[in-house]
């Protein structure tokens, strides 16, 4: 069993970057809302980490636990708002700073510590925070201080287990030693063992699945994406032809899409049934312009098709489904943070009148790891490493009504983009990357001839999560090329624009 790091939520908007840090350490970790606390085991927990928090300490609805249950009793790291709560709890001082401190900062002044192994000093951190603590607690030592901030790194002195605090994020990026300093914590004063591997994931996971499902027959829809792909090679291994998959054409996919996807299952020895129900998708979809509209429709369709279609297999008991960690963590509800940006189309359960289990062998992955997991179980390397792709497809890229005229137009500006970048060799150096059909016209010239026809958008990100994103700085003789081949062969396009929005404040989908 591999010791866990429990992470507990207080609202942050990066809270999934810590963990994204301490399993790129080879270590498990798992997020809760703080208001679970209560209800979370505790066994195998090897060190518990407080997230930061868009609230204060000093709101009198703060969110918090009590933390005498955790102090001394496991190692503890505190981080920003974690930091915060810890010194108002043990009678220091928090107070409001003037103004918000964001954006980088040199801590510096780093008193002899393991946590600082491998460090130069002074270093790189990242700020973000409106309070600042004025004043330890007793038995608190600082650890490390910037010009504006005293207290930037501290711990408390005389527990049975460490506790560390950072007035910083170490978790994001722009903390160049971040890493190292979590990782001297967790692997140097707590001792935790980096053993959290694909290899081992793949083992225990396909015990785990064994046990669930007996000799049960399971049933998968597949997208073509990489998460259900690994989940179907996973299930595979685990209770080979009991394993019954499909792949639905709901008519919103990329241009040629079905059938290339239905041809690398077949040489990967799955057993696949394509299904084609785009007439029924764009039925569903007339009329709708509301992205969470589009959304749900194409959610109640799909599980529509899904009844038919498992009401003709018999003894089928379980429903498996691509479903990965930050679908999980982005749908569940944590009092006080952000608001839901979109609803997850894996999240939310199935209709009772199925009647069937669902098992989901990657909800504790992140999308990197998925792609480990499926390196070692050999998936394809054009599936490994297609860009992510939105599960209602390219329904949320036409901002506007769908109809099967919008998508073909749409999927061929999108192919002849795709196909761009992967010529060039830029495909494999971007993170996501496709064209939105926008609900505007305009004038152009094509010949002797006035047009009045759509505008595309194209976008492209660079990412290492989808958590934050950059616009792809794509050379513009090849955005030139791109647009040029697009206006001239795409009957009703007649103008391509280039999206430079970067993530926050956009998101990357437009819808």
């Amino acid at each position: 069993m591999h010791a866990r790091v429990i992470i507990l939520d207080f609202g942050s908007q990066v809270t999934q970057l810590i963990a994204r840090r301490v399993r790129e350490l080879n270590i498990y970790c798992e997020i809760y809302p703080f208001d679970q606390f209560d209800q979370i085991s505790f066994d195998n927990v090897a060190a518990i980490i407080l997230s930061g928090s868009p609230a204060s300490v000093r709101d009198s609805e703060h969110p918090a636990i009590d933390l005498d249950k955790i102090l001394g009793h496991y190692p503890v790291l505190g981080i920003c708002y974690g930091a915060q709560l810890t010194v108002f709890q043990k009678g220091g001082e928090v107070a409001s700073s003037g103004s918000r401190e964001f954006g980088f900062a040199q801590l510096a002044n780093l008193v002899e510590d393991p946590v600082w192994n491998g460090m130069n000093e002074p270093t790189q951190i990242w700020m973000s925070h409106s309070d600042t603590i004025t004043r330890l607690p007793e038995g608190f030592v600082r650890l490390g201080s910037t010009s504006a901030i005293q207290n930037a790194a501290f711990k408390i002195e005389g527990l049975l287990q460490p506790a560390y605090f950072f007035q910083f994020h170490p978790e994001v990026i722009h903390t160049i030693d971040g890493s190292k300093m979590l990782g001297n914590f967790l692997l140097n004063i707590c001792h935790i063992k980096a053993d959290w591997t694909p290899g081992s994931y793949i083992e225990e996971k396909v015990e785990d699945i064994r046990s669930k499902v007996g000799g049960e027959e399971v049933l998968l829809a597949l997208s073509g994406g990489v998460d259900s792909s690994v989940a179907a090679l996973l299930l595979q291994k685990a209770i080979g032809t009991r394993l019954h998959c499909f792949f639905i054409d709901n008519g919103l996919l990329r241009q040629g899409e079905f059938e290339q996807v239905l041809e690398t299952y077949k040489n990967l020895g799955l057993d696949v049934n394509g299904i084609d129900a785009s007439a029924f998708f764009y039925e569903r979809l007339k009329g709708l312009e509301d992205p969470e509209a589009k959304r749900k429709a194409i959610g109640k369709a799909f599980i529509d098709v899904f009844e038919r279609e498992a009401g003709q297999i018999s003894g089928i008991r379980w429903l498996a489904q691509g479903t990965i960690y930050p679908d999980v963590i982005e749908s569940a509800s944590v009092h006080g943070p952000s608001s839901v940006i979109k609803s997850h189309h894996n999240v939310g359960g199935l209709p009772e009148r199925l009647n069937l289990k669902v098992i989901e062998p990657l909800r504790s992955l992140f999308k990197d790891e998925v792609r480990k997991v499926g390196k070692e179980l050999g998936l394809p390397q054009h599936i490994l490493g297609r860009h992510p792709f939105p599960g209602p497809g390219l329904a949320i890229r036409i901002i506007s009504d769908v109809t099967r005229d919008k998508i073909e137009i749409l999927q061929k500006a999108d192919k002849i983009f795709i196909d761009h970048l992967i010529k060039s060799g830029l495909y494999d150096r971007i993170w996501q990357a496709g064209a939105i059909l926008l609900p505007v016209k305009s004038v152009g010239v094509m010949g002797d001839e006035r047009t009045y026809e759509n505008v595309v958008a194209l976008r492209a990100v660079q990412s290492t999560d989808g958590m934050t994103a950059e616009w792809s700085r794509i050379p513009h003789d090849l955005l030139a090329a791109i647009s040029t081949d697009i206006i001239n062969k795409v009957k009703g396009i007649n103008r391509v624009v280039y999206d430079i929005s970067s993530k926050p404040p956009a998101t990357i989908e437009w819808e």
